[in-house]
């Protein structure tokens, strides 16, 4: 496993969390440093970073008006997720702080021994009150940037005093002190320093934001469909379980009720397979783990016959559910099981799991494909056949009804009475 020291003496000199203050019209404004660590099992140094960030955020208001507000970091943060990378997944820095507030940055390693940073996630939660009153669409937002320059020399580290706007989707994100340093060779911080476009042009540094900390009270409401993932766990070479879906946590914690998307970009996936069970984990940002957990049943079908879920908050106590006592996702050995519709995994009264677009095989997967899928009852439509058949008959027969009641009309129209 990685380790993970947050409060390393910086590079420069300076040590532990940097505290920037800028006397404003409007008061103080105050903004921490983030630092991270990471080593390898051999305890090497693996991916190091520094930086500062805010983000601007534009939000329609229940009375159609747009506001403006910025959002700042905290001092407590959680890193959950930051991971050196290894044969299967990119080495990415995650953080967490207030509830349903995340960011992750991933690494991607390109030709001639050079890297890049890669796509920026940053979650933010309009159902915190504090930082958006009156906010018109409540749950989490995802703001993503993809970079498509800066190739950095896998030797050098990155450094921008300069303070670097990125305008991504749906928000503006704000970076300045960064340093980073990514696919660290030997373990040794780099001295060579790869220096940004902008500190090589002027020395200005002048970030001024507004403080407005997230809260940790917020009260999310159900969001927009999860992006549904593609898992496929190994025995050896060969392709044992494959899982497709969206994944969609709503939890309820202290009487307060919040929705987490899972995304699968940010999440890792291990597993494993036997002959009676098969695994699925997933884990990124604050849900520690998310464990599916298979089993034959009748030496002919599977299941779903346990899931256990940890998730961490920051200033709130953990959550940890487990249910060994399921019964879903029953199908024939040699298929798959698909449910495109909705559907909602009860677990406990502090947490139910709703899925989307989801199909899975965690038995007998050939040539690392999906044999043929049965299909749950919510997306049979074969019961709609009868019912359709039935209707237009009904309405065959009242039309021969009416038909007739007014050829019986039109008949005795010629005759009068004497």
């Amino acid at each position: 496993m990685f380790g993970r020291r947050p409060a390393l003496p910086a590079l420069g000199g300076s040590s532990g969390l940097a505290l920037l203050c800028c006397c404003l019209v409007v008061g103080i404004c105050q903004s921490y440093a983030l630092e991270i660590n990471l080593t390898d099992s051999k305890n090497a140094t693996c991916l190091y970073s520094k930086w500062q960030m805010t983000f601007t955020i534009n939000y329609e208001t229940t009375g159609n008006e747009t506001k403006n507000v910025t959002v700042t970091v905290p001092e407590n943060v959680t890193y959950d997720g930051s991971s050196c990378g290894d044969n299967q997944t990119v080495p990415q820095i995650a953080v967490q702080f207030g509830l349903g507030y995340s960011w992750h940055l991933n690494f991607t390693k390109k030709e001639n021994n050079s890297y890049s940073f890669d796509t920026i996630v940053f979650t933010y939660n309009t159902s915190d009150n504090e930082t958006f009153p009156e906010a018109k669409e409540k749950g989490q937002v995802l703001s993503v940037f993809e970079f498509r320059y800066a190739r950095i020399p896998l030797n050098k580290i990155f450094r921008c005093h300069s303070e670097e706007s990125l305008i991504g989707d749906k928000a503006t994100h704000h970076y300045w002190e960064t340093v980073v340093q990514a696919f660290i060779q030997n373990g040794t911080i780099s001295k060579e320093e790869f220096i940004c476009s902008k500190d090589r042009a002027s020395t200005t540094v002048a970030p001024v934001t507004t403080q407005v900390v997230p809260s940790t009270t917020a009260t999310p409401v159900p969001q927009d469909k999860p992006y549904p993932g593609k898992y496929a766990v190994k025995n050896g070479n060969d392709t044992c379980l494959l899982a497709t879906m969206g994944l969609q946590l709503n939890v309820t914690q202290n009487k307060v009720n919040s929705v987490i998307n899972i995304n699968p970009n940010v999440t890792d996936f291990t597993g494993s397979c036997s002959n009676e069970t098969a695994e699925l984990r997933l884990s990124g940002s604050n849900v520690k783990y998310i464990d599916f957990i298979f089993a034959v049943k009748n030496g002919n079908r599977f299941y779903l016959k346990e899931v256990n879920v940890s998730i961490s908050f920051v200033n709130a106590s953990d959550l940890n559910v487990a249910n060994n006592n399921l019964s879903y996702w029953d199908a024939p050995l040699g298929s798959s099981y698909m449910c495109n519709k909705e559907q909602t995994l009860a677990l406990a009264d502090s947490l139910q799991i709703n899925t989307f677009n989801l199909r899975v095989q965690p038995f007998s997967v050939v040539a690392g494909k999906y044999s043929t899928a049965q299909e749950c009852s919510l997306d049979d439509d074969t019961i709609l056949i009868p019912i359709i058949v039935g209707a237009a008959l009904a309405g065959l027969i009242v039309i021969i009804v009416i038909a007739y009641i007014i050829g019986r009309r039109k008949s005795y129209a010629g005759y009068q009475t004497l």
